[in-house]
């Protein structure tokens, strides 16, 4: 988390970078997990400036995140047998500075596979 902005209608501001990386669109629900806090929450994401970094919480959901916590966003999809017989999730690992360090798929539990 770089910011929480508790003055602000909702939603939560995620680098574009990232948002392209994990497949997210603007204004696609998000549910957050606060790894410190353990807090549950969702909301929408919105597009932050490229290459920024930015995960920023927006309105309320500020209450649920900390400037430096480590922030969990999962987006989910319904689709029906034949689209998820196909479907190939994207987990984006970022850096220090929430730039996309690795991008993996979840093959079976508790192993990732790079993404070619």
């Amino acid at each position: 988390m770089t910011q929480a902005e508790l003055d602000y209608i909702g939603s939560i501001t995620i680098d574009a970078d990232l948002l392209d990386a994990a497949g997210i669109r603007e204004y696609e629900r998000v549910e957050i997990a606060n790894v410190e806090r353990g807090d549950r929450f969702a909301t929408y994401a919105i597009a932050g400036e490229r290459g920024s970094g930015v995960i920023c919480v927006n309105g309320a959901a500020a209450h649920c995140a900390n400037v430096g916590n480590h922030v969990i966003i999962m987006a989910y999809a319904q689709m029906d047998e034949e689209e998820a017989a196909s479907a190939k999730p994207h987990v984006v690992f970022v850096d220090g500075f929430n730039h996309a360090s690795r991008i993996t798929r979840y093959e079976a539990h508790g192993r990732l596979e790079d993404l070619a």
